[in-house]
Parts: structure tokens; sequence; C-alpha cells
């Protein structure tokens, strides 16, 4: 068997790469458990509110309580275009953070093209974060806030044969476990799953998590922490559910249709080209997307690179033949 060097690894995009520096200045490639309150406190002093950003996309918001695990009270926020009115399809989604940080606006408003071009609803859910809620909380308050969107989907003017769930990192790793929790507790039903550069497995054994270690955007040491925060001592372990860490998951027939993307040049690389190949194996469908020298949450952090409008521009083309 061939040994892989860790040291030897993808370039950054020539576009992407100068990025880095900015974002460095801003939050290191390696989290470390001090610094999840300040990263929690909030944007950078000067950045526009949520509710002014909502108001620049032509959105508008409503807050409601719901009962997530355990019956405690969760929130969420229907976001649609501003006097929206009929039916159309639905969006659930799931935000990243890490399982640390993070709130449910936290890349909501990467999807206000798709709100107005659609007439689609948006409900993003404030699940409880790790480590003050370890696992199974950020899964099952997504999974109960699953079933409040699909009992409402005519309050909601939501179509409900073409609600669909996304999120990115480690929201995309929770919209894999809630699907994975809907096919095996027999609903809600989910038209699609669209998993950006997912978060979805705990062992952190691949190479690109080796590769991607004290440089990029989220690194191998932020993974780490991440982790342990949502599973503590059984992070690494045979006792850590599918639902937790999809990539776990040795059965991944009858899901709903993925759309998978990441970057060569981040962790989760080698567990999300996996996750994509064992739904092929087990006879689903998945369109995946591997896009060169992308750090982590490229398109995000740089939407101007032209590396970034494509990975739009493909998960566009996705939607269209997914809600037609």
């Amino acid at each position: 068997m061939t040994t892989l060097d860790p040291s030897i690894r993808p370039p950054f995009d020539p576009e992407l790469a100068p990025m880095l520096e900015v974002l460095s200045a801003m939050m290191p490639p390696t989290l470390t458990a001090e610094m999840i309150p300040a990263l929690r406190a909030g944007g950078l002093p000067g950045m526009p509110t949520i509710a002014e950003q909502l108001a620049e996309a032509g959105l508008e918001s409503r807050d409601v309580t719901i009962p997530g695990y355990e019956e405690a009270d969760i929130v969420v926020s229907i976001v649609q275009a501003v006097g929206r009115t009929g039916r159309g399809p639905g969006i659930f989604h799931t935000h990243g953070g890490g399982m640390i940080i993070g709130d449910r606006f936290t890349g909501a408003l990467g999807f206000a093209e798709w709100l107005h071009r659609y007439n689609a609803v948006m409900v993003t859910v404030e699940y409880r974060l790790a480590p003050e809620f370890p696992d199974p909380y950020p899964v099952e308050d997504c999974y109960a806030a699953l079933r409040w969107t699909a009992a409402h989907a005519d309050d909601l003017g939501i179509e409900a044969d073409r609600l669909i769930i996304g999120g990115a990192s480690a929201g995309g790793g929770l919209a894999a476990g809630v699907s994975l929790l809907a096919r095996d507790r027999g609903g809600p039903h989910l038209a699609a799953q669209l998993l950006q550069c997912p978060m979805l497995d705990d062992r952190d054994a691949t190479h690109s998590t080796h590769q991607i270690d004290g440089l990029g955007v989220w690194d191998r040491g932020s993974n780490v922490l991440g982790w342990t925060s949502l599973l503590g001592e059984r992070k690494g372990t045979d006792d850590v559910s599918i639902y937790a860490a999809p990539a776990r998951a040795t059965d991944l027939s009858n899901l709903p249709p993925a759309f998978i993307d990441c970057g060569t040049a981040e962790v989760f690389r080698d567990e999300d080209v996996a996750y994509a190949s064992a739904i092929w194996a087990a006879g689903g469908v998945a369109e995946l997307h591997v896009w060169p020298g992308g750090f982590h949450a490229f398109d995000g952090l740089a939407p101007q690179a032209t590396l970034s409008q494509d990975a739009v521009e493909a998960r566009n083309r996705w939607i269209r033949r997914i809600w037609g």
C-alpha cells in the first residue's frame, strides 16, 4: 500500500489564495474552545444587522417558538419575499458553524435568489449548540423543526412534495443526519438534500484531514474541536450514531436525491466524496462537485471569485432540475 504524505497538499485556487490572508486576520485556521464565546458574540463592528440584510435582499422574516428535542422551546424563522402570496416550494435550513457557533441566519441569505425565483419559503432553525448541548440535541432539534415545518406546510404556503433540506458545513452534516432520521422514522418526505461542504465524519481518518492542518479555513484542529464538543469521549469510538456522523451509515439507500459539493483544499473533501460514492453504491442519486483549489466554504467567504460563481451556478442548475 502506498503511504500518502500529508505535507503534499493540493494548491489553493490562485484567485482565492489571497483571500486567506484577509480571512486569517478575522479567524485563524485552528479554533480553540477559548475562542467560542467571542465567536458567538456577533459580527464585526459596522456590519449590517440581520434585519438590514433581509431588507436589502427584499425578504421578510418572522419568528415562531416551537417544541424541539424533549419538548424544549426552540425558535425557527420563516423567511420569504416581501409581500409573497400563493404557494411554492420550501427550504428547511440547518446552519453551519462546526456544531459550536453560528445561528439560524448563518448562510441563510445565500438562498435569497431561490426564494424570489421560485416563490419559495425558507424555515431556518435555531438548534442548540455543543458543547452545552451535545449530541443528540443538535440533530434532534433539527428533526423536530423539520416535522413542525411539514405539519404546517399548508399554513406556510409550502407545497409539501417540494420541500428540501439544506445546509453548509455542520449544517450540511445535520441535513444529512436529518435526512437519515426522516427515512428511518417514516417521514417527513423530503424532495432533496443539499449538502454544501458537509461535516460528516468524526473519526478524522481521511487523508484530507491530515493535509489541511494549520492552514486554510476550518482545519483539522478546528474539526477535532467541533466533533469533541459534540461527542465528548465518544468521538472516534463505536458509540456514535449515524445521525450524528452520517459517514458512519452503512445503508444509504432510499434517501432523497443529494447535491454534495466541497473544495479540494479542505478537511471535508475525502469524506464528502466517500459519502456520494456510498449513495451511488446503494442505488441512490447524488450529484457531486469537487472544486479545484477551493478552501472550506469558499463560495460564501469569497463570492466574487470565478470559482465561487461557478459553484453557485452549479447549485442553481441543480435546483432548477429539482423544482422545475
